[in-house]
């Protein structure tokens, strides 16, 4: 019995939360957000613009140390250098209790459509071409995409 209830806690730490809804500083600014505990990924209305946000909680060693990176997502599979993969090319990161990066615009919109249209996960990454071809890929995390249509359309109804 013990060993049961082992092995189901161990499988719900490990299974991705859906998305979720929360408002901005109570002040009604729509953000809509999954975290898997090790990462948070998230849309939301800042300033008047949308804007997408990941965040590690415990980066890698590479990701602590660098100024910038880019992003990559891949709504039907892993992430890799081929096909159904997006990319933020170069952006700078955050570094402040973990690291994070803030994509507004164009991009944030193309990943908002991804998201949305996600039938299982969500994966996002650090990721670095290889100078002799291929990706590197860090602190890449899984979210359940369960809810994202619906959360990240608020978000865009509200800031158009």
């Amino acid at each position: 019995m013990l060993k049961s209830l082992s092995v189901v806690l161990g499988l719900m730490a490990t299974t991705p939360a859906p998305a979720a809804e929360w408002k901005y500083e109570d002040r009604g600014v729509p953000i809509a957000y999954f975290d898997n505990g090790a990462a948070q990924f998230q849309f939301a209305c800042r300033g008047g613009s949308f804007a997408m946000g990941y965040w590690v909680k415990k980066p890698s060693a590479e990701v602590a140390a660098a100024n910038s990176m880019s992003l990559a997502i891949n709504a039907g599979g892993g992430i890799s250098a081929g096909g159904g993969t997006s990319f933020a090319q170069d952006m700078p990161l955050i570094h402040s209790d973990g690291s994070s990066m803030v994509i507004r615009g164009p991009v944030a919109r193309q990943w908002a459509v991804i998201a949305q249209q996600a039938s299982d996960a969500i994966r996002v990454g650090y990721v670095r071409h290889k100078a002799q071809g291929g990706l590197e890929v860090f602190d890449g995390n899984e979210f359940g995409s369960r809810g994202s249509n619906a959360a990240i359309a608020k978000v865009l109804r509200q800031c158009g």
